[in-house]
């Protein structure tokens, strides 16, 4: 016979398998009756007496109420036959027991009112409570005190039980087992070991399975950042501690180089990019003090990683670097170069116009585009550059021959013209709003901060700056395999003579596709950089062995080396979960977060989605099951610290954490694609420690191959 525990549910699903077929599903009630009422108490109001009036507004109201709580009732999905719930919950309450089924869609049986997870008041008992323990929570208006007899998690698939999870143990169906089903002996999946890893660099260079050559001449580890050292104390903040006692060889040499000239960084994730870009300013502002000056810009993909990297400078005695990114740096000098332009951006450009805007055969275009045409008399030097930048877009012969040419295939002849016609009719747009025409409202897109900057370097020459050319000393970009470059283009014509510049990126964390970043020497060669070598740093920090080879299997054809980068440490496996609806993998999610939080208080978890959509949802959820420090990160508004931050996964681009959970990683959102593979990678190499997946669709093909493999 089965477990106790198992053939209670089954008999659980019987019941709720025979009320289903024996019961059509409830149809929404009429809402004429309803709608004719309303219209004859308006009716009413407009002639009643003022005395009368508040009976009849209260009338109105709660028949308001009524018919929008029917329409919604009739806007719920359907409930699925094949898998109705996902949880079994028992309350006892006054010596009596309720049993209550959870799913995605309410439908009140007899005995077994199965209730929508997302909506329903005493679905918060399940996601905050566990099995034996007491609750006192209001629910609908009135106070619920009592017991959680039995809170368990169930499986079930086309009307059968495949799974049960209980706090008593783990049942699963096996046809080859004694009475159809095995008790599983494993361990609840925990989140655990991981609290401040992304902090822990220190031990490095202590790991005796990575040898990494002699410490640089004059770097040290600094033994009060040292576990167990006297004096020391954890940060409790996630910024970017200062390790430069832990330069290994590689990163050093390139730390070194000339001050002139242009170096190139290429490495995985977590392999030090960011780290030795900087390090690089810090060790050229030792014998040039003007580098430590609003003449040494440090141009990032974000907001956040803005924010991440501004607090390193200080801690490598650089107090006057100024770190942006490209859209904020190119918007402070448009608006200053160019300040009739309208401020406001738009928010829905064509997807079409955005590509050719980024594209780098428009950095060929714009540039012919100058040469070939004289000046116009009478223009000011602002108006000129505007006539330019507009022209270049309009012009949808100059733009097909161009390329045609440059990148034969990428643009056809109709996309190219709707593209152009598009961007003529949003220039007469902003000249009639120039010219002071009433009722016509114009905008830019951002794409177009960098194409009025670079028609001014070509039509005029330098950006004009404080009374003198606005030159800088030294120019570093991070990430930029996501910059177009153009953009680079604008940056690069900005150093001074010196020309000193340092590009650091990663061409397996490319996701964005119309850049058009297809390669190290194309990229340099649209910059007019003919050699420059490509150096690589093959040690990851970041990532356990475990999560490195993960993420770089995801990107399957993508990757750019065989082997996986030399990882400094070891951790737990990487695992994928997989559940019938949403509502059991948040409750999953909850409880170990809930574990976590307890016993690592200062870890940072990132729980990453592939849509606004479902970040709002976990959020939402997590924060009702009451997991502590639950945040919701829309405009990469991230505190760096210790707690738990759910967003999408393009938002934490450079960024880290101990712990990061990759939702819903299927292939709904994440079709076998390179963008989709990239995505994946980005995602799971934010990880320090360990790294899930969870799915409740078919998983990702990506995901499904390394999974058979494990």
């Amino acid at each position: 016979m089965p477990h106790p525990i198992v053939e209670e549910e089954l008999r659980v699903l019987a019941e709720v398998n025979a009320q289903l077929d024996a019961t059509a599903p409830p149809q929404p009630r009429s809402e004429s009756n309803a709608v004719e009422e309303l219209e004859q108490i308006r009716s009413a109001i407009a002639t009643a007496k003022e005395e009368d009036k508040p009976a009849l507004i209260q009338q109105w109201d709660r028949l308001s109420a009524l018919l929008e709580q029917r329409r919604q009732s009739a806007r719920a999905p359907a409930l699925e036959i094949a898998s109705p719930y996902f949880a079994h919950l028992r309350l006892r309450e006054g010596g009596k027991n309720q049993d209550i089924l959870i799913g995605k869609t309410t439908r009140m049986l007899h005995g077994l009112p199965i209730v929508d997870w997302r909506n329903a008041p005493i679905s918060k008992v399940f996601y905050r409570y566990r099995q034996g323990e007491q609750y006192d929570e209001e629910i609908a208006g009135r106070e619920r005190v009592g017991t959680v007899a039995a809170r368990r998690t169930i499986t079930v698939r086309e009307r059968s039980l495949r799974r049960v999870e209980a706090p008593e143990g783990i049942f699963q169906v096996d046809a080859e087992a004694p009475a159809g089903w095995r008790q599983l002996d494993v361990q609840p999946p925990r989140l655990a070991g991981g609290q401040g890893a992304a902090l822990r660099a220190h031990e490095v260079q202590a790991n005796p399975r990575v040898q990494l050559g002699a410490r640089p001449a004059g770097a040290r580890a600094d033994t009060a950042e040292r576990p167990g050292a006297p004096g020391f104390r954890r940060r409790v903040d996630k910024h970017l501690p200062d390790i430069a006692g832990l330069i290994d060889p590689e990163q050093f040499e390139l730390i070194t180089q000339p001050s002139s000239g242009l170096v190139v960084i290429r490495g995985t994730a977590g392999s030090g990019k960011t780290t030795v870009a900087l390090h690089r300013i810090a060790y050229l502002a030792y014998d040039d003090p003007l580098v430590d000056s609003p003449r040494t810009l440090v141009v990032v993909f974000s907001p956040a990683l803005r924010d991440y990297v501004s607090h390193v400078l200080p801690a490598l005695g650089l107090s006057q670097v100024h770190v942006t990114t490209f859209q904020q740096w190119a918007v402070e000098q448009c608006r200053r170069l160019f300040p009739r332009l309208p401020r406001r951006m738009r928010e829905i450009t064509p997807a079409l116009v955005t590509r050719l805007k980024l594209h780098p055969g428009l950095l060929v275009a714009l540039e012919e585009h100058v040469r070939t045409t004289a000046r116009q008399p009478g223009l000011s030097s602002v108006d000129q550059v505007i006539d330019d930048w507009a022209s270049t877009l309009a012009r949808a012969e100059l733009l097909e021959q161009v390329l045609g040419r440059e990148a034969p295939g990428a643009f056809t002849t109709d996309q190219i013209r709707r593209a152009s016609a598009w961007s003529r009719d949003r220039y007469d747009e902003m000249s009639a709003w120039l010219a002071g025409e009433s009722g016509v409202d114009a905008e830019l897109d951002a794409e177009d901060q960098a194409l009025l900057l670079r028609a001014w370097q070509l039509r005029h020459g330098a950006l004009p700056g404080a009374g003198r050319p606005l030159r800088y000393r030294h120019v570093a970009i991070d990430e930029v395999q996501d910059f177009s470059p153009l953009e680079v283009r604008v940056l690069l014509d900005c150093l001074d003579e010196r020309r000193s510049l340092t590009l650091a990126g990663d061409t397996q964390q490319h996701i964005l596709e119309e850049g058009g970043f297809t390669s190290w020497s194309e990229f340099l060669a649209r910059l007019g950089i003919a050699v420059a070598e490509v150096s690589t740093l093959r040690v990851s920090y970041r990532c356990t062995h475990e999560i490195a080879e993960f993420a770089l299997a995801l990107l399957g054809d993508l990757r750019e080396d065989e082997a996986p980068p030399v990882a400094v440490r070891s951790g737990p496996p990487v695992e994928l979960f997989r559940f019938t609806d949403h509502g059991a993998c948040t409750a999953f999610l909850a409880d170990a977060l809930r574990e976590l939080a307890d016993a690592e208080p200062l870890a940072s978890v990132a729980v990453l989605t592939p849509s606004a959509e479902l970040s709002a949802l976990y959020a939402r959820t997590l924060e009702t099951s009451d997991v502590p420090r639950v945040r919701r990160v829309e405009r990469q508004d991230f505190t760096f610290a210790p707690g738990i931050e759910v967003t999408e996964i393009e938002q934490v681009k450079g960024l880290e954490f101990d712990y990061v959970v990759l939702v819903e990683t299927s292939r709904t959102y994440f079709p076998d694609n390179a963008t989709a593979r990239r995505k994946l990678h980005v995602g799971a190499t934010r990880a320090v420690h360990q790294l899930w997946l969870t799915s409740v669709a078919t998983p990702a093909a990506a995901v499904r191959e390394q999974m058979a493999s494990r």
